[in-house]
């Protein structure tokens, strides 16, 4: 029998190439989105169903996996890979942006697996595969919020490989680098200052160098993809998966160097000085 799929966020970029990859290896694919209408093409592919799911609406988680369940009896693997990205100084952050970071990132996807945990448990099997980034185990400056859920999501799935192993349900995590898709326009805000703020220096240097980082590349969707359908069905117990080789640069890094030397060379990369305070 086919295994199923399924997968949060998969309109676009990272979850549009991994539902696309595991429909090509044969496997059923619950596609689900905010808006059903942007997957269409997917749709219309063999063992897809496209469904409307919102992670900060739980009624549509329950009738996104009823609907799952209804058309392929089973859920094999599930893929928490809807986000947002929240950028800027936390003074100057509205707190509905806050919320929405944490509500996305954390809380959303934390009840999908809820909701999708009785049909894994059940089955005494499974791959719960969470999408982080190299951002959830080192922090870049102005990414409180977005750093912040997904430091959440590498503990929270460190603590969920202990209570569900003994229902031989894996949990991995998935960290890419910086990946070429549309994210930074589609689910990104930066938060700015008015005109002469405290932060407006801090904001300028930091946008100058993403600026430069982003015109280096990075990892495709399709890379990313490719990773999450290895940690899906290599049926190891690896946990973490390094996607990039900026993501396995960095994070040798962080191994690698004491926590005063490596914010120092972070500051340094990001152009931010320390300013002696009254």
């Amino acid at each position: 029998m086919s295994r199923t799929v399924f997968i949060t966020g998969a309109s676009t970029g990272i979850g549009r190439a991994t539902a696309q990859l595991f429909q090509a290896e044969g496997w059923n694919v619950v596609a689900t989105m905010r808006s059903p209408q942007d997957g269409s093409d997917l749709s219309a592919l063999d063992r897809v169903l496209v469904t409307r799911l919102d992670v900060t609406d739980s009624a549509s988680i329950r009738t996104a996996v009823s609907e799952a369940l209804e058309a392929f009896g089973t859920i094999d693997v599930l893929v928490n890979n809807a986000g947002f990205g929240a950028y800027g100084a936390l003074e100057v952050t509205d707190m509905d942006v806050v919320r929405r970071q944490f509500d996305t990132n954390v809380i959303g996807l934390l009840d999908v697996t809820k909701h999708v945990l009785p049909t894994l448990r059940d089955s005494a099997a499974g791959v719960i595969v969470n999408v982080s980034s190299v951002g959830g185990r080192m922090a870049f400056p102005l990414g409180s919020l977005y750093h912040g859920s997904k430091f959440a999501v590498e503990g929270l799935s460190e603590a969920l490989t202990h209570e569900l192993s003994p229902f031989g349900i894996s949990v991995k995590i998935i960290e890419p680098g910086l990946v070429a898709t549309d994210f930074a326009g589609r689910s990104f805000v930066l938060s700015t200052d008015p005109a002469g703020g405290p932060y407006q220096d801090t904001v300028t240097s930091v946008l100058t160098a993403f600026a430069a980082v982003q015109e280096q590349g990075g990892a495709s969707a399709a890379d990313v993809a490719s990773t999450i359908y290895e940690a899906a069905t290599d049926g190891r117990a690896q946990l973490r998966y390094v996607v990039g080789d900026d993501a396995i640069a960095t994070l040798n890094a962080r191994a690698n160097m004491d926590d005063v030397s490596f914010v120092d060379m972070i500051r340094r990369n990001f152009g931010i000085g320390i300013t002696a305070q009254p």
